[in-house]
């Protein structure tokens, strides 16, 4: 009864943590995708044209911060949601923090950490 009981809740405690860290994170990024939402995109066509892209790759902005995180929360295609969400922060990474791949902040970490999380 003992390893039934450790096993059960090793596992809620496993999905739960899953959870949490879904939650939060998509969370996070739909703030992003909320202000592009509202404000538009145009900051963002700037970036992928000027990084040598046509210019509607800037639209799958909405798909990276809306619709994907949408996904992982309610926790379908979570897996392919999350693959395309860690593109998007790649793309991202690429697009407005190029040359500060190696720099270091104030603090002494990386200045692109947050995009990297």
């Amino acid at each position: 009864m003992r390893n039934f009981e450790y096993l059960l809740s090793r596992i809620l405690n496993e999905d739960i943590g899953k959870l949490i860290l879904r939650v939060s994170i998509a969370t996070l990024m739909l703030f992003h995708g909320y202000h592009k939402l509202i404000n538009g995109i145009a900051g963002i066509k700037g970036l992928v044209v000027k990084a040598g892209f046509p210019e509607f790759l800037a639209y799958g902005v909405y798909l990276g911060e809306i619709v994907f995180p949408i996904l992982i929360i309610i926790g379908l295609y979570t897996r392919v949601s999350s693959f395309f969400f860690a593109l998007t922060m790649v793309f991202a990474i690429f697009l407005a923090h190029g040359n500060d791949l190696f720099t270091l902040g104030k603090t002494g970490g990386p200045v692109i950490e947050l995009a990297l999380i």
